[in-house]
């Protein structure tokens, strides 16, 4: 078992979820996060003030997945969130040592 975070731009949310869905694969934890990496942030005006914004705004989500299902989850995760501009993205996968579903107590892939 595998878990999948991404950390995508927020507008790209509703494109992945969809596809995500397409493809088979549900459950899907998202968090609004702030970060960045090489873009370092940007400079905006407001009211003819100069603002440097440090972090940019995010969102990350949390896959717990079959290890069948990892690639096909990571093809569906940059064809839908890719726009080819920096600050598109990463894809990070876990080994995923034990999973539990509370309600029942089913384990490892029974609780995905």
């Amino acid at each position: 078992m595998k878990k999948i975070e991404a950390i995508i731009k927020p507008f790209k949310l509703e494109d992945v979820r969809e596809a995500l869905t397409d493809a088979g694969i549900s459950g899907l934890t998202v968090s609004e996060v702030k970060g960045y990496g090489r873009q370092k942030g940007h400079t905006e005006t407001y009211r003819g003030a100069e603002y440097k914004i440090d972090f940019l705004p995010k969102v990350k989500l949390e896959i717990a997945l079959k290890d069948d299902q990892v690639e096909r989850c990571i093809e569906v995760i940059t064809a839908k969130a890719k726009t080819g501009k920096i600050g598109d993205g990463k894809i990070f996968v876990f080994e995923v040592e034990r999973a539990i579903r509370i309600r029942t107590a089913e384990e490892g892939d029974d609780a995905v």
